[in-house]
């Protein structure tokens, strides 16, 4: 129960009530203030003030001070008369109406503050985003400008540089056309020549001597082509560091489930010869699974595991539909067949084990049974150990495990 404070004070004149509350030692961000037109509340815990007035006041003109020990308020009157007691003397049941409508007034009146403020944040948001988007405009214009007067620039060295070379061109021609002209002229003006007989002997074998004799290159050595052979491997991994039996009984579970198909299931005879391939079935319920109809995907997946029910992926599928679905138990059932058929692990299909321990993981944390959910993670991260999200969730799992124990 709240400690009631009577020790207050209040004076009064014809338009307005003085009220002061001292607030006992209590901080000022702890004082909770309602107010109406009749009805006053100073809450500071364990303290309680509360008046119901003896005449209406204006809520809206009155004011609170709050401060160094002390609640002081100044309520407008709505009418100027003089009050003979600060109290109105009303049943239990009146006193209670009043204090809910005011919890209501007050209740009113922040829902129309946090609209006005949403409103006014949103027109904020409104005018910075105009703001922004006028300041990309003009730098978009300005940048623009810029490679107009650029391009206009670089067109008018374009056009200045072909005509220096159209002039250049010009004088050059023009030159050669007079060359050619005086060279005529020369030679018609020019006298006969005396041509003079020479001994050409020593000529022939001087110009003999100045050409040189080819040299002798060797053969071009033979071809040949050196045949190479590779080991054959189905895995990537080295083999010094691969699991050969392993990796072949995985190969050999895998062909075994290509070929394990049922095809004289009753309800086959109304599907399509394409609707009949567990291959299709899963690809379809892929594509349901995410359109969001998971229980369309389950039905998919079904089909194909009465098809074939040595593919791992169909569980494993199966029960991340369950887990969106909530069938828990369902999920742990589909992981936990999509693990056996996944044996022995190995590299090629880690992926595959990791999502099914990850569900399976995730059914027992979703149904309370945090350790056996942690084991699942502690498995998938022994799969993906640099798997920042699986290792959040791991320590979060063991942290409720903590808690509880």
């Amino acid at each position: 129960m709240p400690l009631i404070v009577r020790d207050h004070t209040w004076t009064q004149n014809q338009n307005t009530v003085y009220i002061s509350v001292p607030l006992k030692g209590v901080k000022t961000a702890n004082v909770h203030v309602i107010c109406t037109d009749e009805y006053l509340k100073v809450s500071f815990p364990p303290f309680l003030f509360e008046v119901f007035l003896f005449g209406p006041i204006n809520e809206e003109k009155s004011e609170a001070k709050i401060g160094n020990g002390v609640a002081v308020f100044t309520l407008q009157k709505k009418r100027d008369e003089s009050w003979e007691q600060l109290f109105t003397n009303i049943d239990k049941d009146k006193q209670k109406q009043i204090r809910e409508q005011a919890i209501l007034k007050v209740q009113e009146k922040e829902a129309e503050k946090s609209k006005a403020k949403a409103a006014r944040v949103q027109q904020e948001k409104k005018y910075a985003l105009q703001t922004m988007m006028k300041l990309e405009n003009e730098e978009r214009d300005r940048i623009q400008k810029m490679k107009d007067e650029e391009c206009a620039r670089a067109t008018a060295e374009l056009g200045f540089w072909r005509e220096t070379q159209r002039k250049a061109a010009e004088e050059n021609e023009n030159q050669h056309n007079n060359q050619t002209v005086y060279q005529k002229t020369e030679r018609a003006n020019a006298p006969p020549a005396v041509t003079l007989m020479h001994n050409t002997g020593n000529t022939t074998s001087g110009q003999r001597s100045k050409k040189q004799k080819p040299k002798d290159l060797p053969a071009p050595r033979s071809a040949g082509c050196i045949q190479i052979s590779f080991t054959p491997r189905v895995f990537p991994t080295a083999l010094r560091e691969s699991r050969v039996p392993e990796e072949e009984e995985w190969l050999k579970k895998q062909a075994e489930a290509r070929r394990a198909v049922d095809t004289d299931l009753a309800e086959l005879d109304d599907l399509r010869e394409e609707e009949r391939n567990p291959d299709w079935l899963k690809e379809k319920g892929d594509k349901l699974f995410t359109a969001g109809n998971y229980q369309a995907a389950v039905n998919a997946y079904n089909l194909a595991i009465k098809l074939n029910r040595k593919i791992p992926a169909l569980f494993s599928n199966r029960a991340a539909c369950h887990l969106k679905l909530r069938n828990l138990h369902k999920a742990i059932e589909d992981s936990s067949q999509a693990l056996e058929l996944l044996k022995p692990a190995v590299t090629a299909n880690a992926p595959a084990r990791l999502k099914a321990h990850v569900r399976r993981g995730t059914a027992f944390c979703e149904l309370e049974l945090y350790v056996e959910g942690l084991h699942d993670y502690q498995a998938a991260l022994e799969i993906d150990p640099n798997n920042a999200a699986l290792r959040a969730d791991a320590d979060k799992i063991r942290e409720i495990i903590q808690g509880t124990t």
